[in-house]
């Protein structure tokens, strides 16, 4: 466009080349110049399930950049902790990703029994593996359900949900809690479960595995599913190692690494772990590598089962002073949550509260590569990206 200075004599001004570079003029035959459009997408309103935030430039209908903006639900857990015995960190901790409580209560005990040189009862190790991978099923099914009701399919949801009550309430019998169990404590677990509770929980497996088909055959196969899902928001492995990223996300594009297999803790070394990977790297893939990980975790539930009925009654926890210091010294405990990797540095100055107590949390660093990932894909694929990355925004600002 021309514009003209006090002198009147005419200028040329840049607008910023667009998605309508080299198109030209109907009447006037001179080329159109567009500009970039700048999107925020979200935050949305606080009674959503987690605000996140998009800054999207756009370059006609096709991502051109991407910054996501976090700190919307920042609640400063890391400084919390710091004020905290080590009981009532476990109350804090395990809200960070609230679909996964059990596993983010396991990191800090985990941390702590290092820290104290503490042995745990058997009988608790294999509750704690037991637990862990039910937590890992109800995590992934809420994503198997509510990933296809983004993308227009509403029925799943409801199917993935009649699951997730069939083994709340197992959960919900011996711990009280649905969402937030407060199960752990330092040398084990709270008290031990009710007689039956263990047949109980076979029924329950056994009732989720034979109705996964269910699941599985509503989406795998659709064919309008398979057309948003297929070759949709490739991740590269190089791209997944500069980030961090961990997790089905991780695996779903060939990065075999599971700590349940690779650094065992709690009963895995005991286990056979089978790790479940995929190579296209896309959103199809990420959903089949989380559908997968549900047998697995089934599978490994038998097993914690059908051990604990061989194990003999036992203690559960280990007697712990009415004040609880830990020595002082530093440790890393890491585990493998649903989401990815989730880690806790712990520093002691011989206490009865951290020091510092640093979260590493998986959904953070999954969050972080959609700069890279969004870029070069239309806006209308991003609901279908963003759906397979598999995060709690909570698990985002800590």
């Amino acid at each position: 466009m021309t514009d003209r200075h006090a002198t009147g004599a005419p200028r040329e001004i840049s607008v910023g080349i667009g998605a309508g570079a080299g198109a030209v003029h109907a009447t006037s035959g001179k080329e159109l110049a567009t500009e970039d459009m700048v999107l925020n997408i979200g935050p949305q309103h606080p009674s959503t399930h987690g605000v996140l935030r998009l800054r999207l430039t756009l370059d006609g209908e096709r991502i051109s950049a991407a910054e996501p903006i976090v700190g919307y639900m920042h609640r400063g857990a890391e400084k919390l902790f710091e004020v905290r015995d080590y009981r009532q960190i476990i109350v804090l901790a395990n809200r960070h990703d609230w679909l996964s409580a059990f596993a983010n209560e396991l990191g800090v005990v985990l941390a702590v029994e290092r820290m104290l040189g503490m042995e745990v009862p058997v009988r608790a190790v294999w509750m704690r593996t037991l637990m862990a991978e039910l937590n890992r099923v109800l995590s992934h099914l809420m994503f198997l359900g509510s990933y296809p009701l983004e993308l227009g399919a509403i029925t799943p949801v409801f199917y993935a949900f009649r699951e997730r009550e069939t083994l709340q309430a197992v959960m919900e019998e011996i711990s009280g809690g649905r969402m937030h169990y407060m199960f752990n404590r330092v040398g084990g677990l709270k008290e031990d479960v009710p007689e039956g509770w263990t047949d109980r929980a076979s029924r329950a497996v056994a009732d989720v595995r034979r109705r996964l088909p269910d699941i599985e055959n509503l989406i795998a196969g659709n064919e309008i599913f398979l057309a948003r899902t297929l070759g949709v928001g490739v991740l590269g492995r190089e791209t997944i190692m500069q980030y961090g990223v961990s997790g089905p996300i991780a695996r779903a594009s060939g990065v075999d690494f599971d700590l349940r297999r690779d650094e065992p803790y709690l009963a895995y070394g005991e286990l056979p772990v089978r790790v479940v990977t995929r190579s296209a790297g896309d959103c199809n893939a990420r959903f089949e590598v989380l559908l997968e990980q549900v047998k697995v975790s089934l599978d490994l539930a038998d097993a914690c089962l059908a051990r604990l009925r061989e194990l003999p009654q036992g203690p559960i926890n280990q007697r712990l002073p009415k004040v609880l210091k830990v020595p002082e010294g530093h440790t890393y405990a890491w585990t493998e949550n649903p989401l990815g990797i989730n880690g806790y540095y712990l520093v002691s100055r011989g206490e009865k509260t951290p020091w510092r107590m640093k979260l590493r949390s998986a959904s953070y660093n999954n969050v972080q590569v959609l700069r890279e990932m969004l870029p070069g894909n239309l806006l209308a694929d991003m609901v279908a990206i963003l759906g397979s990355m598999f995060f709690v925004v909570g698990d985002i600002d800590k």
